[in-house]
């Protein structure tokens, strides 16, 4: 994406965070990579009233924190920043707080593998991190070390943070994240769930990897098919209807006086 096109889309998926439930208020944040930079949502800005121009713009390298645009970045920050300089293969971040997610970091409770889907996060289980307050360099540095090997956590009192090597990509895994904490969720309410072995979950997190990239993948949509117009008529056909199109004129001539 250009620069504008990744404002405009960051501003459309924080709406899309609060529309979906999973954000409440401007709680949570998100940034996407833009060449040997990051752009990430403004603090303090209630999404509604954020404009393109409103989102910062923070070197990766260089000074530590720096950062241009007219509002400072969000108070998180440091764990956007940190992650993206420790994992090129991260292009956006999404944090949040949303319900079920955010209950089993009250809890200090990572996601175990109850559910196959735990594989899109790179392992068997969404670990929960210690707890850090919001916005400092030890939240920071925990977040990156919990996302070692893995594509989401938990924030122990906090919320949660999915990534994804596109902005798309991190807000499709912020979805399934949730769904995975309210199902283990009602399932450990109710009994006691049964975890997939950690071979079975590493065997997903394998055949995950060529998902929708097979030969059936190159397969391009059909282009949907154009209105053909009616033939021309000629001869004595094309005569008789120009003689019916002009009845119709006279007739309408006289109704209409």
């Amino acid at each position: 994406m250009k620069e504008k096109e990744l404002r405009l889309a960051i501003i459309a998926q924080c709406r899309a965070m609060n529309a979906l439930g999973l954000n409440q208020g401007m709680a949570g944040n998100i940034s996407a990579r833009l060449g040997e930079a990051l752009l990430i949502t403004p603090s303090a800005i209630p999404y509604d009233a954020m404009r393109p121009e409103m989102i910062a713009l923070m070197p990766l390298g260089g000074e530590y924190g720096a950062w241009s645009g007219r509002y400072k970045p969000s108070t998180e920050w440091r764990f956007h920043l940190d992650i993206m300089r420790a994992r090129p293969d991260i292009g956006a971040i999404v944090h949040c707080h949303p319900t079920y997610a955010t209950a089993l970091s009250i809890l200090h409770k990572p996601i175990a593998a109850a559910h196959y889907m735990i594989a899109i996060f790179g392992g068997p289980n969404v670990r929960c991190t210690p707890y850090a307050p919001y916005g400092t360099k030890e939240l920071s540095d925990l977040a990156v070390a919990g996302l070692e090997g893995r594509n989401g956590l938990l924030l122990a009192n906090h919320g949660m943070i999915a990534t994804g090597a596109t902005l798309a990509e991190a807000m499709w895994r912020t979805r399934e994240l949730e769904t995975l904490a309210k199902m283990y969720y009602l399932a450990l309410a109710v009994g006691r769930p049964v975890v997939l072995s950690d071979d079975e979950v590493m065997r997903i997190v394998e055949r995950f990897k060529s998902y929708g990239r097979g030969p059936e993948a190159k397969v391009k949509p059909r282009a949907p098919r154009k209105k053909s117009r009616p033939a021309k008529k000629t001869g004595a056909k094309a005569a008789s209807a120009a003689g019916k199109r002009g009845l119709k004129k006279k007739t309408g001539a006289v109704a209409g006086g």
